[in-house]
């Protein structure tokens, strides 16, 4: 099994998000322990591991909302470990939380346009939104609390995309989903990435994530104890069944 490094060179393609020896604590807890990894452009990498084994830590230091007390970040080859959350967005990171964290007291097309940025030159417009989540366009006067869970998780994926960003921080988008919606959701997330967009998803349905990864990186205690493709994870037995509890 792989121990806790970068992933592999990736040639022809731009390293949009480098993690290099993240060490997170929350207080004197150590969370992550050396994590790296690395997310290339039209890439989905997943982040896979038991409920508090460091995934949605990983995301919230990638995205400035926690600060690592020793390693590197890096968006596309800038260093970004210092910054905070809102000028790691300007740069081009899109962040999905698990919460979905829209406004429910706005309608879904405020929801959008609220924090739009770049829509004039930009690839992401409404018409574009709509045309990936045509659900929403059917719900276009309905205010967030008013959505079904899955709605909201498409309104939350939009709003991200609505400021144009190369690359996109998913945290569990399919958590609570019934499996039609879901199916919505992973139809869209390949679309994204065939697109060019980088992804970093973390995910807990193991099925969800070997439809959409192009590598895994499976976590244990704050550390990365595996990596590999879909047909390597899913065939790995030790692996699933240590670490993923399949």
């Amino acid at each position: 099994m792989a121990g806790a490094r970068a992933g592999p060179k990736l040639p022809g393609r731009l390293r949009m998000l480098e993690l290099d020896g993240i060490h997170t604590y929350y207080g004197d807890s150590h969370v992550l322990r050396g994590v790296s990894l690395s997310v290339g452009a039209g890439e989905v990498v997943c982040l896979l591991g038991r409920n508090g084994a460091g995934k949605t830590t990983t995301i919230l230091t990638a995205m400035g909302y926690v600060k690592p007390r020793t390693g590197r970040i890096a968006y596309r080859a800038r260093n970004i470990t210092a910054l905070r959350p809102f000028e790691i967005a300007r740069l081009g990171v899109g962040y999905v939380p698990q919460e979905r964290g829209i406004f429910p007291s706005l309608t879904v097309v405020e929801n959008l346009t609220v924090f739009a940025r770049g829509t004039r030159r930009g690839r992401w417009t409404l018409p574009r939104i709509f045309a990936l989540f045509p659900v929403l366009e059917a719900r276009v006067g309905h205010l967030g609390f008013q959505l079904s869970g899955g709605e909201q998780q498409m309104l939350s994926i939009a709003r991200a995309l609505m400021l144009n960003p190369t690359l996109l921080l998913l945290d569990e988008p399919s958590e609570g989903l019934a499996p039609m919606i879901l199916q919505q959701i992973v139809t869209a997330i390949k679309s994204l990435r065939n697109e060019g967009l980088a992804i970093l998803l973390v995910e807990q349905n193991l099925r969800t994530a070997l439809a959409l990864g192009d590598r895994h990186h499976v976590l244990n205690k704050g550390e990365i104890c595996y990596t590999g493709s879909s047909a390597e994870l899913g065939g790995n037995d030790t692996v699933l069944r240590d670490y993923l509890s399949v």
